[in-house]
């Protein structure tokens, strides 16, 4: 099976908030001596603060400040004891308010994130299963996952799609005792709500479900006595429920609480709660100041605080309905998202709120989609009238200049949000200056000479290789095997190619590059579904070439903006043909167009190494080992060249039906067994098409009778080679027979005779393409590392993935 490198997510995180923080908006310190809430100093400015949790303004409330101070003159800063030795002698006291607050059993934690570590894996039972909704928290979702090592079945559902929910339930309900479905009250970037009512009849109708509720963010500002959003809604708390809140953001002081009725899993939970257990406790301060803010949740001064936040989100939410400013979610809560689509636009936005003395947060992936980036405004009691109105004016003047300065427009965004198209937009396209755009869907209207100027000498992307996949890809039966192809050529004034490139539009298994442990639960799945999982992407190049698929002239001085415009075409053929991804690949390392893409909405990520061969300088197979390495050599002596006389070698140009049948019985054999890059297996006919071709030819490996008694001529290994201009030599499938390939080295052997025929021809270079790195770099192929850059339209099949992996269900 091939072994590839899979794409590391805290890298493609790590790129992402780096370049964040390059353009000023992300990991920024705060200024001053002193913070009252309603201002924060930033790079030596005073802005108005529309970036805090704390909604109620508790935290500067000098009740818990006051209580705070006394605590640490009493306690010390800490109690460095966990709290199942002994707890600090203010933790009863706490407890006791806060099951007062509830009229419920409650469970003080650390933290959220601690606590979901601790309540989840006591919860949930072996036998037990999860259902995620795509949108909960990080903290409840790394909690959840822990759980892969006891085989707990965790699914993953669309944003509050209840169908698909019940699907889940009803799937899971003859194999698991209890079905956890896991929410947020309150969504911490967009500000949406979990449909509780709707949930409960859920739970009425299937006595399995069990919700998990974490509504930090609804806490406080909603509620009776400041319990939250979703206790607002349920009024008490059922047994099959575990709740969530929070001590610190709105209720202004620090650590959270869990919520539990169930009597056994309430004592679970407080009796052994993984890290509730070993992690050292609240800190006297931060229980002192909770016990000073529950006195004021406890009392009618609660209902006071919601109402005056209450009067600044109402007056927030009038004066951004008399614009055209893009609200994702209309809402009562204090979040709000404006969004900007690309994380460039956001960055622009956000500086220039910053230099009009304002401060919020830019959202960005993975906390949402990398197109669907946008500024989240949260309003506080610390808001006054006159800046609540004075942002509200600002991003009216400022949110235009920041799509123009970006090359971006306001049905732009909304489209990336699916939200209304604003009518009176123009819908003529400004072009830009000195460049022209040319766009083809068939090679055939392309100059041959010029294309192969550009792009040719490569792998199955010169004219006639790409006339050649055209022809096979079309007016087939499966989706999958029928291609619409976008050509894109982009010149300046005086006709000067300054980028080229294509693109497909191909139906794609989601999990092409995913680890093997998902692909393989993917594949069970779509024995009863074969579209599961599957999504229509534009990608550059197609799902059959491999190589260097965009020329870009960067000593052009346009180059930049040729590559924004290519981006822009293919923008509007997304929106034309509805693709969920976008896909630019096989890029070597490259910071300014790296940079360029991910300011455009693009997410970077590592795909298998390429293989090539650049340099055949040899000119008999007699010198050929004398190119390798000491070590490739020995490999050569001891696992390719005595293997040689056990087979025949020949050159099909123009194979027989049965010759076509057998090749493809190969090429399914290794197809069905490289499930590490999991695609489509590719039509009968193409390799129909490739016998009629003169470009193609089938290097087959015949074992000779004397190593396989009883049979002769039987092909064991074939390799589907075009030849390019004269250029390159490239090997583009392999298929093989497992029952001799151990035996004979018949991999080994295919490549070495790829080598010696490539030799023989005259090329010079040899495009090995991807997986495999080790084995072909033992023959002399350099490896080379390449990277793609992606666009989807939502996180979710990237989230789906991410539970299924490494779960043994």
């Amino acid at each position: 099976m091939a072994k590839i490198k899979h794409n590391n997510f805290l890298n493609t995180v790590n790129e992402v908030f780096t370049d964040a923080k390059e353009q000023g908006v992300l990991h920024l310190y705060a200024e001053g001596t002193n913070f009252t809430g309603r201002k924060i100093k930033v790079k030596q400015k005073d802005l108005f603060h529309f970036g805090t949790t704390g909604y109620l303004g508790l935290e500067q409330d000098m009740r818990l400040k006051e209580a705070a101070v006394d605590a640490i003159y009493k306690y010390g800063t800490q109690f460095p004891l966990s709290k199942s030795y002994i707890s600090n002698p203010l933790y009863r006291e706490l407890e006791e308010k806060m099951t007062q607050l509830y009229n419920a059993p409650i469970i003080i934690t650390k933290n959220s994130t601690l606590g979901h570590l601790g309540a989840i894996p006591s919860a949930v039972d072996d036998g037990d299963a999860i259902i995620l909704d795509h949108q909960v928290h990080w903290s409840v979702q790394s909690a959840a996952n822990t759980l892969k090592t006891r085989s707990v079945p965790i699914e993953m559902i669309r944003h509050n799609n209840l169908d698909m929910l019940e699907d889940k339930i009803k799937k899971l309900s003859s194999k698991c005792k209890k079905i956890w479905y896991m929410v947020d009250g309150v969504y911490s970037m967009y500000g949406d709500v979990a449909p509780i009512d709707d949930l409960m009849k859920l739970c009425n109708k299937y006595s399995q479900l069990h919700l998990y509720i974490d509504d930090v963010h609804g806490m406080s500002w909603a509620g009776k006595r400041g319990t939250g959003y979703a206790f607002s809604k349920l009024k008490e708390l059922p047994e099959n429920i575990l709740l969530f809140g929070t001590l610190s953001k709105t209720f202004g002081a620090s650590g959270a609480v869990a919520v539990c009725t169930h009597k056994k899993r309430h004592h679970k939970i407080k009796t052994f709660g993984g890290p509730l257990t070993f992690s050292v406790q609240l800190e006297p301060a931060s229980i002192a100041a909770a016990i000073a803010s529950a006195n004021i949740h406890l009392s009618p001064e609660i209902y006071m605080l919601q109402n005056e936040l209450l009067e600044r989100i109402t007056l927030f939410n009038t004066l951004l309905a008399d614009t055209d400013l893009p609200l994702v979610e209309e809402n009562n809560s204090p979040v709000f998202y404006i969004g900007t689509g690309m994380p460039v636009t956001g960055y622009n936005f956000v500086n220039r709120l910053m230099s009009e003395g304002f401060f919020v947060n830019l959202g960005i992936f993975p906390a949402v989609p990398v197109k669907n980036t946008g500024i989240r405004v949260t309003i506080s009691r610390h808001n006054q009238a006159e800046e609540i109105k004075g942002l509200v004016d600002a991003m009216v003047y400022h949110y235009p200049k920041a799509l123009e300065d970006t090359h971006t427009t306001p049905n732009k965004v909304r489209m990336a949000f699916k939200l209304p198209i604003l009518n009176e937009e123009s819908k003529k396209k400004k072009a830009v200056e000195g460049i022209r755009i040319e766009y083809k869907q068939t090679i055939q209207d392309i100059d041959k000479d010029k294309w192969n100027k550009l792009m040719g000498k490569q792998g199955v992307f010169d004219w006639d290789g790409l006339l050649f996949l055209e022809k096979v890809f079309t007016k087939n039966e499966g989706y999958e095997n029928n291609w619409k192809f976008h050509y894109i050529i982009i010149k300046d004034e005086a006709n000067t190619p300054i980028l080229a490139t294509f693109f497909t539009y191909a139906l794609s298994k989601d999990d092409m590059l995913a680890p093997v442990s998902v692909s393989t639960k993917l594949e069970d799945i779509r024995k009863d579904e074969p579209y599961y999982l599957t999504s229509y992407v534009l990608g550059m190049g197609s799902p059959f070439t491999e190589g260097k698929h965009l020329y870009v002239d960067k000593s052009h001085p346009q180059w930049k903006l040729a590559v924004k415009q290519m981006l822009d075409k293919i923008e509007e053929l997304q929106h034309q043909c509805n693709s969920n991804w976008v896909v630019l690949r096989d890029f070597e390392d490259d910071e300014e167009l790296s940079q360029l893409f991910h300011q455009q909405g693009f997410i970077k990520m590592m795909i298998p190494d390429s293989c090539q061969i650049l340099d055949l300088y040899w000119n008999t197979m007699d010198e050929y080992p004398e190119s390798l390495s000491t070590r490739s050599r020995k490999h050569f002596k001891k696992d390719i060249q005595p293997y040689e006389d056990r087979f025949e070698v020949v050159y099909n140009k123009e194979p027989d039906e049965n010759q076509i049948n057998q090749f493809y019985e190969l090429y399914n054999n290794v197809n069905k067994n490289n499930i590490a890059l999991n695609m489509f297996a590719l039509p009968k006919k193409l390799f129909v098409m490739m016998s009629q071709h003169p470009n193609w030819e089938f290097l087959t490996l015949y074992l000779k009778e004397e190593f396989n008694i009883g049979k002769s001529h039987i092909p064991v290994g074939v390799m589907l080679c075009y030849k390019n201009l004269g250029a390159t030599y490239t090997p583009a499938f392999i298929g093989m027979d497992y029952n001799y390939t151990k035996e004979h080295q018949v991999y080994r052997q295919l490549l070495y005779q790829t080598i010696k025929r490539a030799t023989e021809l005259g090329f010079k270079k040899i495009d090995f393409g991807m997986t495999a790195s080790f084995e072909k770099k033992k023959v002399g192929a350099t490896i080379i590392p390449k990277n793609a850059y992606i666009q989807a339209k939502d996180n979710f099949s990237l989230g789906l993935m991410s539970v299924m992996e490494t779960t043994n269900n």
